[in-house]
């Protein structure tokens, strides 16, 4: 079973960019994937001000990020730039928290003009983590997620942006299952002969 976690950068409990990572977690769970959510407002502030590693909630947060198969990072766009909630996270993370797995951004912003916010800005420090596979990310305006009777409602576009999305994570991690199963098989193959040859020498 894949391991995912989905990190929200949003100070806000409701927002456009927590009910797309909602969205992204149900679609995983239908392809059998375990998913945890790091909400990194519910952290304590604090701890992420003063970047306080010996947190105890901190460290459980970071430690899911480490052992996770991959990643999806939600964020709304001000000015140009992510939360700066998630600035202070990712600050927090080991430099190669994110290496040798597939990361897929989602934003939120008031226009397209926001969109190159994610190339300028968020992923260059997704590569300064290590992330190699940052797979295309999910954008949408306010336009695309209007309120419809007291809940964000998501236009076709961005509906099957994002299914597209999740089928390219899941992709992603069948090919890297697939990998780790081929090199236990050559690492095997390689160590049995050598316990054959000892077996048969006593």
């Amino acid at each position: 079973m894949s391991y995912v976690v989905t990190l929200s950068g949003s100070p806000a409990a409701r927002s456009r960019s927590t009910h797309l990572l909602g969205l992204a977690e149900t679609a995983l769970r239908v392809h059998g994937a375990a998913v945890r959510r790091i909400d990194a407002r519910e952290l304590p502030a604090v701890a992420l001000m003063h970047a306080d590693f010996g947190d105890a909630a901190v460290r459980r947060a970071v430690e899911l990020v480490e052992h996770a198969q991959a990643v999806i990072i939600a964020t709304p766009l001000y000015k140009a730039s992510y939360s700066g909630l998630l600035k202070s996270f990712l600050d927090m993370l080991p430099q190669r928290a994110l290496a040798h797995k597939p990361v897929l951004p989602f934003a939120t912003g008031g226009s397209l003009a926001h969109l190159l916010a994610l190339d300028y800005a968020l992923k260059p420090v997704l590569a300064s983590l290590g992330a190699r596979h940052v797979l295309e990310n999910v954008f949408a305006t306010e336009r695309d997620m209007p309120v419809v009777d007291g809940t964000y409602a998501v236009t076709d576009a961005i509906a099957d942006r994002l299914a597209e999305a999740i089928e390219s994570l899941v992709r992603a991690l069948d090919d890297a299952a697939a990998l780790r199963s081929l090199r236990d098989g050559r690492r095997m193959s390689n160590e049995r002969p050598t316990r054959e040859a000892d077996l048969f020498v006593r």
